[in-house]
């Protein structure tokens, strides 16, 4: 039996070690918290941190495993890279995964080879980068942000002086490595790009675009709620989407793997790649896919690390109208209830809430303060946009 390990034992990732072991791999398990919940699906576990790149080719190596994934993860990305390329086993370089993963590196990247990408500067030092925007190096408005932290933690925007030194100390608070990105804020045309893709030697053979929705009245307005499917631009600005995505993995000697997408349009439909991370998405957006393709991108990411043959996914139409929503409050406290209309519970597919009332919530800055997710199939593009536009019409979270 092959064994596959595994980075990051998540409730969202125990999918990908369920998975695995259909497909009759041995699963190896490795995450720093000791009450994660893949431990108790994995065949085996071991309590080392995703992103110790050494302490896991340790495992690798005494494990005698035949590949390596962090699915869902963009801390642990590099970390299967790195392991995969010095054992020799199926991915992507690692070189080139760690710019996809660090947006300074990435933003440089893409300048470099010119590619639609704000001014943008990396800062190991809050005080800098206070200086450089106090002196007028960028032109507000800008984004700040962690070079390496996923799911909008520590994003904010600075459209003034005054809130230079805040943003700047908020986003450096999330940042592992203590690093921060500032980058000139672009103005997006339509919605915000989402979704996921898959490469075969380098090719990008698959990929499922989606409409990304915000919640203006969130402490941070700039974390997605919901990813609706499809995408609502004609077939010709995708295509150029498409193309500038492959233009990327091309210079970048990917290999085989899964992507999880961001990116804008402007008005003159110039594609803005503001991500392109080397795993599927987070929000159960795989499943989404799954409903509206039949495509697993779950299987497929265990298969690209595993070097098991891909040869069957094709890119197809489809005519389904699918959803996440992520389900937030506007306050912290204690939960008292989520009020859903009964026209909307019609809608929903999967449940996935996982707080109940009398659990302390907070409110919604991030990924990690989701009070779970909806998966939910609309009978229209016009009414799947509408709800997700106006959440506030259909759910209300209560807070004492």
């Amino acid at each position: 039996m092959k064994k596959l390990l595994l980075l990051g034992g998540s409730a969202q990732q125990v999918v990908a070690i369920e998975t695995a072991k259909r497909l009759g791999c041995y699963t190896v398990l490795c995450d720093y918290l000791p009450d994660n919940p893949g431990q108790y699906a994995a065949d085996k576990f071991y309590l080392v941190s995703t992103t110790d790149k050494d302490a896991v080719l340790e495992v690798a190596k005494k494990e005698g495993v035949d590949g390596v994934l962090a699915y869902a993860s963009d801390p642990a990305a590099p970390t299967a890279a790195y392991v995969a390329e010095k054992m020799g086993l199926p991915g992507s370089p690692y070189r080139s995964v760690d710019i996809l993963c660090n947006k300074d590196k990435f933003r440089a990247f893409l300048a470099e080879n010119g590619f639609c990408t704000p001014k943008a500067r990396g800062y190991e030092d809050t005080a800098p980068a206070e200086k450089d925007l106090k002196e007028g190096v960028f032109t507000f408005p800008v984004i700040v942000k962690p070079v390496d932290s996923s799911g909008s933690k520590g994003v904010g925007r600075i459209d003034t002086a005054e809130e230079i030194s805040e943003k700047l100390a908020y986003a450096m608070s999330f940042s592992r490595g203590h690093k921060i990105i500032v980058e000139e804020f672009v103005e997006k045309f339509g919605y915000q790009i989402a979704g996921d893709g898959l490469s075969i030697d380098g090719k990008l053979v698959f990929r499922c675009f989606a409409n990304d929705h915000f919640d203006p009245k969130c402490e941070n307005p700039f974390v997605p709620v919901s990813a609706s499917f499809p995408y609502n631009m004609p077939a010709d600005v995708q295509t150029k989407i498409h193309n500038e995505i492959q233009r990327l993995l091309t210079l970048l000697d990917m290999g085989t793997t899964t992507y999880n997408f961001d990116m804008r349009i402007d008005k003159d439909y110039n594609v803005y790649l503001m991500e392109v991370a080397p795993r599927d998405g987070g929000n159960y957006i795989p499943d989404i896919i799954k409903y509206c393709t039949g495509v697993d991108l779950v299987e497929c990411a265990v298969k690209a690390a595993m070097g098991m043959s891909l040869s069957d996914v094709k890119m197809s139409p489809y005519d389904t109208f699918y959803a996440y929503y992520a389900v937030h409050s506007y306050q912290s406290g204690i939960l008292k209830s989520i009020d859903i209309a009964e026209d909307a519970k019609k809608k929903i597919v999967e449940d996935h809430i996982i707080v109940k009332p009398g659990d302390k919530i907070t409110t919604f800055t991030g990924a990690n303060t989701t009070l779970g997710i909806l998966l939910m199939k609309f009978d229209s593009l016009d009414e799947m946009l509408d709800m997700m536009d106006n959440s506030e019409k259909w759910i209300s979270v209560k807070v004492d």
